[in-house]
């Protein structure tokens, strides 16, 4: 079954891995800093903090805000739960923004309007899906007029470029949160990072990703000696997830020409079937196509999602939908009140919206097989 996302590893990968797996330290020994450096350097950060899984990286962050009850946080609800569910797990009480019907990224007029209305809003998670980056510099003019924090949920777009800059994250942003689960752009197995430019952000991210301890109260007289002023978590990545992800970083550009590539090819093949949505790219972005989604008004062609899922998985693709709103989660309507009617694109997104496959080393006869089975479901 070909999925929609899926790993690459080569031979340099497994070296890499056996290599930790000889050596003396498989945790907490030198590899994690020589990926944090790695990172820093290519995504242009001061500061990077190697965590167990993105999700990790979202709920430490949401962690560090010190929220308390009241303190709202704003979200898209076209996005994987994990961010808005670490700051509610820390104390926050959860608001959404309707996404833009182009870009799928959240409508920054819309969080206006929401800014404008709402008090007590600490921050804003911003996850730039699918891979394309969202309108930074209007998020950032937001930030400053309304005193919020911004959080870059980066987990679909490493490598992507915001007015020519890789690292635009945190040019506009506070913090940014990477994912290295197996169908993004690089894998360490699971994995995850936290970058920022601001050093005492940095030092307590490090402490909670590993219980909040502190061992630079050691001495030569009492050498056991640690201190814990606050509950962190057991959020470390390990020197074997280091291993891999080393190796992959060094491919990384090679992963997102790739699946340009891809998305070039799927465009060239879709773009006249007049009933297909394709991605839409703003021009001064690059987009790293973590996801490649489409659009098909079923209602208007009196067909249903359901079928084309099981016409695809028939023929050996299997399809995803990028996201359930999170609102629609049984969770969400138990705990908090919210207005669906607030959100017409995300409900015809939902109602739309499918992602195929994309990732390095898929074959042109899976594009080609793509095509013929979405022409032959249009007929």
């Amino acid at each position: 079954m070909i999925n929609y996302g899926k790993q690459f590893v080569d031979d340099d990968d497994i070296k890499s891995v056996i290599k930790v797996l000889k050596s003396n330290f498989l945790t907490q020994g030198p590899l994690v800093k020589k990926f944090e450096r790695q990172l820093q350097k290519k995504l242009i950060s001061k500061y990077a903090i190697c965590v167990s899984s993105g999700s990790g990286a979202l709920h430490i962050v949401a962690k560090s805000l010190n929220l308390k009850k009241g303190d709202k946080v704003i979200s898209s609800p076209i996005t994987f739960l994990a961010g808005i569910a670490g700051a509610i797990h820390c104390g926050a009480y959860p608001e959404f923004v309707d996404i833009d019907k182009n870009t799928y990224n959240i409508d920054t007029n819309k969080l206006e309007d929401k800014l404008k209305k709402q008090k007590r809003v600490k921050a804003a998670i911003i996850t730039d899906f699918a891979g394309q980056p969202s309108d930074w510099e209007d998020l950032y003019y937001l930030k400053k007029k309304y005193n919020i924090i911004l959080i870059n949920d980066n987990c679909h777009s490493i490598g992507a470029t915001y007015k020519n800059n890789i690292g635009y994250a945190l040019k506009y942003s506070d913090v940014s949160c990477l994912s290295f689960h197996p169908v993004k752009h690089i894998t360490t197995g699971e994995g995850g990072a936290i970058l920022t430019n601001n050093k005492k952000l940095s030092l307590q991210y490090e402490l909670y990703r590993s219980h909040g301890i502190q061992r630079n109260y050691r001495n030569s007289h009492e050498p056991w000696v640690y201190k814990v002023d606050n509950l962190g978590f057991n959020y470390r990545l390990s020197d074997i997830n280091a291993g891999l992800g080393i190796s992959q970083l060094n491919k990384l550009d090679k992963f997102i020409s790739f699946r340009k590539k891809i998305a070039n090819a799927y465009f060239k093949k879709l773009q006249n079937i007049e009933e297909l949505k394709l991605p839409y790219l703003n021009k001064d972005r690059t987009h790293s196509y973590h996801l490649y989604v489409l659009r098909i008004n079923f209602k208007k062609i009196n067909k249903k999602k359901k079928d084309l899922f099981k016409i695809f998985a028939k023929n050996g693709i299997k399809l995803q939908v990028h996201y359930i709103p999170i609102f629609l989660q049984p969770y969400f309507k138990k705990n908090f009140n919210i207005n669906y009617k607030n959100f017409p694109n995300s409900m015809n997104y939902y109602d739309e919206a499918f992602s195929i496959p994309i990732y390095y080393g898929l074959k042109n006869n899976v594009i080609n097989k793509v095509e013929k089975i979405l022409k032959n479901f249009l007929k």
